[in-house]
């Protein structure tokens, strides 16, 4: 129970990489604000929610529930409030949340660009914003980036642009809150067996195949896999750690 007594947040922790996240943290002790966005992903957006909240209580943590989209400041600053207000503070910040459009520059629009980066990039500003007046001292900063930042893949501008942006601003933002013993890195994932990856319209299995044969230890990621890395960068353990961007894809990048 290495985080008991500490309270985090985490963006788009109902399903994928930040489930996995977050029932991490509950059994290390922690408090846990699960942030979902209900009108994204459809009707059983809650119940997935509420499945996580269960099983970060069956391990002996604490949690509440907070339907939100990151990509509207106001939705997204209430999260901080509502941490506070539950919990008395927040000690833990985890950027999950991410949208995402695949194609071409030739092909891809404004809209495209806009609406990616808006949940992707702004989101994360704001977020850090908000963590560098909210958190407490000696708190913790992980933003979940991508390897596809990295790698200059056809069809992925717009989306490894977004996270790229996201691994200078936690360089950035460890200098500035490092005075106060808080440490900002990122967690940079390859391919993850979740639901975003088997929502693309491409050949799932030969994509994965694909995935597979590129990666040094010949399978594709699980969410446990990344929430085990963010588990060790919020623990004191990884206290001399800070303005890192972590590859977590088993040797791809």
């Amino acid at each position: 129970m290495s985080l008991h007594g500490k309270v985090a947040l985490v963006t788009g922790a109902s399903r994928g990489i930040g489930k996995a996240i977050a029932e991490r943290l509950g059994r290390e002790g922690a408090s846990v604000v699960i942030n979902y966005y209900a009108n994204r992903q459809g009707a059983d957006e809650p119940a997935r929610a509420a499945g996580v909240l269960q099983a970060v209580e069956k391990s002996g943590g604490t949690a509440v529930l907070a339907d939100a989209d990151v990509a509207n400041p106001d939705q997204l600053r209430g999260l901080f409030d509502l941490a506070e207000k539950h919990f008395g503070g927040l000690d833990i910040l985890i950027t999950n949340a991410a949208n995402w459009r695949f194609a071409s520059i030739a092909d891809a629009t404004v809209d495209d660009f806009d609406v990616v980066f808006r949940t992707n990039t702004r989101a994360t500003f704001i977020a850090m914003h908000e963590a560098a007046h909210r958190l407490r001292d000696a708190g913790r900063v992980v933003a979940i980036s991508a390897g596809l930042a990295l790698m200059p893949r056809p069809g992925t501008a717009i989306y490894g642009a977004s996270k790229a942006a996201i691994n200078h601003l936690v360089r950035v933002l460890a200098h500035e809150l490092g005075p106060r013993q808080i440490t900002v890195n990122a967690v940079l994932p390859g391919a993850v067996n979740t639901d975003a990856i088997r929502e693309q319209p491409v050949d799932i299995d030969k994509f994965i195949a694909g995935e597979i044969a590129q990666t040094p230890l010949r399978r594709i990621g699980q969410p446990d896999d990344i929430a085990d890395v963010v588990a060790f960068l919020v623990s004191d353990d990884a206290r001399w750690v800070t303005g890192q961007s972590i590859g977590a894809g088993g040797g791809m990048f």
